[in-house]
């Protein structure tokens, strides 16, 4: 019973903090820097490869590397026995084919106009984040179709998610420019089917589900709760049970 009032003032002090919810970081206008689905058409022709993204590579016009796949090595090449080493990282998947064309010219007669086509059958390179109160939290691989809906799903919430303070943040990798934050009502989304928030996320951004303010105490709670746990588990250990004590005193 002597810890009731220390709990007591940590919920106390929790209950504002979580109810500024992000307020003071959120900017309404922030939404602004994100694209809808419907808005752009996401295709792969000027995605960058970079390790350990695998590709395909299609021509059958030369037999050594039809249907072939690669994994892209840590030093940014892939590599063919009849045609050598080619540098795939940070190009574009054309950029790859005309230099595959290029070495493949010099073994075979090839006509058509595009002859080699590379094709990436596993994005593995480029990833976004879903953190907070979710079964799967982590890393989720980008595949430059991903929303907010679709990542929270596949993330599956937990009963512990505060889904109406959901945070969409966009990091800036300038340090004179803020990161782009804005606040989705998940539930009201799910509830009401209102999309509106639903935007096309990129490499790099991130999506938070902050816990409810009980889930929040209870956490606290068991943060107090575990080292007192653990020193009973020990003194336990050391001493024995109390029945074996008291039953070693009657003898």
């Amino acid at each position: 019973m002597r810890y009731v009032p220390t709990v007591a003032v940590v919920a106390l002090l929790l209950i504002p903090i979580s109810g500024t919810g992000c307020s003071s970081v959120c900017n309404p206008r922030d939404i602004e820097a994100f694209l809808r689905p419907h808005q752009v058409a996401v295709t792969a022709e000027n995605y960058i490869l970079q390790p350990p993204d695998e590709i395909e590579v299609q021509c059958s016009k030369v037999p050594e590397i039809n249907l072939q796949r690669q994994l892209i090595r840590p030093d940014g090449k892939i590599s063919f026995e009849a045609l050598g080493e080619i540098q795939a990282a940070g190009r574009t998947l054309e950029e790859v084919s005309n230099e595959l064309r290029a070495k493949a010219s010099d073994l075979y007669k090839l006509v058509d106009e595009k002859p080699i086509d590379v094709r990436v059958i596993a994005f593995r390179s480029a990833v976004y984040y879903v953190l907070g109160e979710v079964y799967v939290p982590g890393p989720k691989v980008y595949t430059g179709r991903d929303t907010v809906l679709s990542a929270i799903a596949e993330a599956r919430i937990n009963p512990m998610a505060w889904e109406e303070r959901t945070r969409v943040i966009r990091p800036s990798h300038d340090e004179n420019v803020k990161p782009k934050v804005f606040k989705v009502n998940f539930k009201k989304m799910m509830a009401r089917g209102d999309t509106s928030k639903d935007v096309l996320l990129q490499e790099g951004d991130i999506i938070y589900i902050p816990p409810t303010i009980l889930a929040s105490i209870a956490m606290v709670i068991e943060e107090f709760a575990r080292p007192i746990g653990r020193a009973f588990s020990v003194v336990n250990i050391v001493v024995g049970p109390p029945q074996y004590r008291s039953g070693a005193a009657g003898r």
